[in-house]
């Protein structure tokens, strides 16, 4: 698997590791979990790190970094800066905050690295050209992947603290990078009075999710603790997941300096973008697709003159090249399937050494007939009709 950033946004590659090799995080069943407190093997650079270090991005020089703010009153273990309490803000408080800086669910993203986030999308964000701004209703709140994450934090924690006899707390407050303010980071716990671990992030993945942990913890994850551990200074944080509502898995990520450092130097770059107000490029996944249609909903009418741009003509003879490619491969698609179907004739499954053919019949399904409906009740329609906004269509001619 790989995702590339190109023009001004920095490159990632990203290289998958088997299993057995990816040993930035351990897994610990339930029944071991008595057992965490044993020294781990020194954690080795996943693929992430060595993704960042082919990316060419040098660290950022001593004399460009932030400089050091005014030490507070109150730090998190003399490490990271309490920024505000979280008990008394409201959802539009909290969101406001979280604009101001990188939170450590921002963190994938801000590196191109999230499976279903962009830079592009991040940063509109981070903008305030946020592409979904309407208002989720109360059902929508109840039923969201994010709501019954929240309801079950406290459920994965307690379990957490019973497989483990470690004390887990809240912490109750956005904290803040005393070197990089725009880092950020809100911790679900915090692991009381152990040195092996200090950091617990809880988290839920139904039967489809659960997929993504099955050779450990997802990089997406594992960029978001790294980004706690540097946010808070701590040496390591447990990552206590619920799968499929049934299993319990916990996960130990040790602080790795080298992968903060690239992680920080990365994040620095997007917060130049944030800053400059200056968009990332897009990368070719769903939420960027989403995101250039929410930046540019509307055309003007007027013609651009790209000949002279040789970047972007060859992009656009690359452009016709796919398309032309994708034209021919769907017709010698269509070619293949209808030589198996008349093979196949009134036969319901086909099997081959490689696999099995399916050919059913689908159930039958009852269709509104609006033709009818709009000729017999034209008034009844009418009261029921909304407008909708056009979209725009990318046509290569």
């Amino acid at each position: 698997m790989s995702h590339t950033t190109h023009s001004n946004a920095y490159p990632v590659s990203l290289d998958t590791v088997p299993a057995e090799q990816h040993r930035l995080s351990v897994v610990m069943p339930v029944a071991q979990a008595e057992q965490i407190d044993s020294p781990a093997a020194p954690a080795s650079s996943s693929s992430v790190l060595k993704a960042t270090e082919q990316s060419g991005i040098p660290l950022p020089k001593r004399e460009t970094r932030s400089q050091r703010p005014t030490p507070p009153q109150r730090r998190y273990r003399e490490q990271a800066r309490r920024l505000v309490d979280t008990r008394a803000l409201d959802r539009q408080a909290w969101l406001s905050i979280r604009q101001s800086g990188i939170g450590s669910s921002d963190a994938a993203a801000a590196v191109g690295l999230h499976p279903y986030k962009s830079q592009l999308e991040l940063w509109m964000d981070k903008t305030g050209r946020q592409v979904d701004i309407k208002e989720p209703s109360r059902d929508e709140q109840l039923t969201s992947p994010l709501h019954w994450g929240q309801v079950l934090e406290p459920i994965v924690a307690d379990h957490y603290a019973q497989h483990t006899g470690y004390r887990v707390q809240r912490v109750n407050a956005i904290l803040q990078h005393v070197e990089h303010p725009w880092m950020l980071a809100n911790l679900d716990r915090e692991v009381v009075g152990n040195d092996a671990v200090q950091i617990l992030e809880c988290k839920t993945a139904g039967i489809y999710g659960a997929k993504l942990w099955k050779e450990g913890v997802p990089e997406y994850v594992q960029l978001q603790v790294m980004h706690q551990l540097a946010v808070t200074g701590q040496q390591a944080a447990d990552v206590a997941v619920l799968l499929g509502g049934h299993e319990l898995q916990i996960h130990r990520i040790d602080r790795d300096e080298a992968m903060i450092d690239q992680l920080i130097a990365l994040e620095a770059k997007f917060w130049e973008f944030v800053e400059n107000d200056t968009p990332p490029s897009a990368d070719g996944s769903d939420s960027a697709d989403k995101a250039l249609r929410a930046l540019f909903p509307q055309d003007n009418g007027e013609t651009v003159d790209f000949s002279h741009d040789v970047g972007l003509s060859q992009a656009f003879v690359d452009l016709q090249r796919v398309r032309q490619t994708l034209d021919e491969a769907k017709k010698e698609e269509a070619r293949l399937k209808h030589r198996l179907q008349q093979a196949m004739g009134t036969a319901t499954l086909a099997t081959f050494p490689s696999g099995v053919l399916s050919w059913k019949q689908t159930k039958p399904v009852n269709r509104l007939d609006t033709k009818t409906l709009q000729k017999e009740h034209p008034a009844l329609c009418a009261a029921y009709l909304h407008a909708h906004p056009g979209t725009r269509r990318l046509v290569v001619r």
